[in-house]
């Protein structure tokens, strides 16, 4: 099934291809993975292996997206997982996986409202001001719904800005060991085979893969951009290429400084504080300082990313049917889905409020377990996309063998091990032992179950509302792919 490219308005196609790479990289955080889960890797992972971990990642990662970018321009660049899904497998799986990918963004952006209040506290209260991080955490929702109910180009605009701080500050710290230790700076035994596939492997893959989440969405912005068959699947590109990049580099780094030996021992010691302290030694306190506020900033523009992916997913189902039929509502100035978005927020401000009304830790409780079971619901979806690729073959779609098979077949294989990590070590991943937090990675397969059940029903009970699900009926698929897009701009 090919799904017709959904009608919008020129005046709705405001977005570029740097506007989709700065919500994407939004998204995946990288200040905030620098700081929360490299140390852990170091810990009780690989330790210096680190950085080949994350390297390894994006290789994987690049695989999937080579093959999420064929089925993104047969879906015409919108719908994210739920038409790639619905596209490669069918409409019932991706009626399941529209239910997870709602769940899971969801998830992920309540657990990240309660990290930029958990943290925002912590910074401000170092320094004299003293706030209770329930304030801090809805002083950044409201931020969030008003930008979040806005044009969608005032959010990447905002997001650049944010980016272009966070990545820089950590540039600067890169660029400060590199000029302290030289070419000792990055030390080879890092990316040898011994210490890359030592003791604690399996803990840093799945780090490093958790800390690429939000890549994929990039086909959730379709709708508004200006040439989505070219600018989401080379926004997807760039993307994987400047996450991973940026980890390894900014990983093995830390891993010079602090020395090869040295980095299990004083990465468990240190845990969350280890960059500051990277920060203090190299940069001076103001350093430090504005890695603080640089964090803030970096979990504010990863939940107002992650806010705006999930609108959009409430918006695809919701013109579907699968959600009640003014959530996918666009505002006539804004051609944002606004309504999905005050949904949203009411959804997190009441989780939040739940949270904090029962008295607990906005961080140990809240953050840990709805990031960590968002995380799951992402890559669980990641992986049902690979396999879908790989289901375009039975439609006829001849896209090559690197593209159509070798690529997201490599993709599926390191997604799927990827869960199978996540599932294996939730506790690890949510920093608990509470049995109700370690049964929550069943809401995935029961939600999925639920979801693809409804949809055999409406196949059989509501066939005209079945054959509209994801686009128009199915219609032949092309003999050939289109001609990928480049990974750079051409004159």
């Amino acid at each position: 099934m090919t799904a017709a490219p959904p009608a919008a308005s020129p005046t709705s196609r405001r977005l570029t291809t740097g506007h989709i790479v700065f919500l994407i990289v939004a998204a995946a955080a990288p200040l905030s993975a620098m700081v929360g889960t490299v140390p852990l890797a170091f810990a009780i992972g690989t330790g210096p292996g680190v950085p080949a971990a994350f390297a390894f990642a994006g290789v994987t990662l690049l695989c999937f997206s080579v093959g999420y970018a064929v089925s993104a321009r047969r879906t015409g660049g919108s719908g994210g997982f739920y038409a790639s899904i619905a596209d490669g497998l069918g409409r019932p799986p991706a009626v399941g996986s529209g239910y997870i990918a709602l769940l899971a963004y969801n998830c992920a952006t309540v657990g990240l409202v309660g990290a930029l209040g958990y943290f925002t506290q912590l910074v401000l209260a170092a320094h004299g001001l003293d706030l209770p991080w329930q304030l801090c955490a809805a002083v950044g929702l409201a931020a969030v719904a008003v930008l979040g109910y806005r044009d969608i180009a005032v959010s990447a605009r905002v997001l650049a800005v944010l980016m272009a701080g966070e990545i820089g500050v950590l540039a600067v710290l890169d660029l400060a060991v590199l000029g302290r230790h030289g070419t000792s700076a990055l030390p080879l035994d890092s990316f040898s085979p011994h210490t890359a596939t030592g003791p604690g492997l399996g803990v840093s893959l799945m780090f490093a893969f958790v800390s690429f989440i939000g890549f994929e969405s990039a086909a959730l912005y379709g709708q508004e951009a200006k040439d989505p068959r070219r600018s989401v699947p080379r926004a997807t590109y760039i993307a994987v290429v400047l996450i991973a990049g940026f980890y390894a580099l900014t990983s093995w780094a830390a891993v010079g400084a602090i020395g090869p030996d040295a980095v299990r021992q004083t990465a468990g010691d240190q845990l969350g504080d280890l960059f500051f302290v990277l920060g203090t030694d190299y940069l001076g306190g103001t350093g430090s300082t504005i890695l603080q506020i640089m964090l803030c900033t970096s979990l504010f523009a990863a939940t107002l990313a992650l806010h705006s992916a999930a609108n959009r997913y409430a918006q695809v189902l919701a013109d579907d049917g699968l959600l009640p039929r003014r959530l996918g509502a666009v505002h006539p100035r804004y051609a944002s889905p606004h309504l999905a978005s005050i949904a949203q927020t009411v959804l997190s401000a009441v989780v939040v409020g739940g949270f904090a009304l029962a008295g607990l830790d906005p961080y140990a409780d809240l953050t840990t377990s709805m990031l960590g079971l968002g995380t799951l619901g992402i890559v669980v979806l990641q992986a049902l996309a690979a396999l879908a690729v790989l289901g375009l073959a039975r439609k006829g779609l001849k896209a090559g063998l690197w593209q159509g098979v070798i690529a997201p077949l490599l993709g599926f294989a390191g997604l799927a091990v990827t869960v199978w990590l996540v599932v294996g070590n939730f506790d690890l991943l949510t920093g608990t032992h509470n049995g109700l937090v370690s049964a929550l990675p069943w809401a995935v397969p029961v939600i999925g179950v639920l979801g693809l059940a409804y949809g055999y029903w409406l196949r059989t009970a509501r066939p005209s509302h079945y054959a509209r699900l994801t686009g128009p009926a199915d219609t032949p698929a092309p003999t050939q792919a289109p001609t990928p897009a480049p990974l750079v701009p051409t004159p």
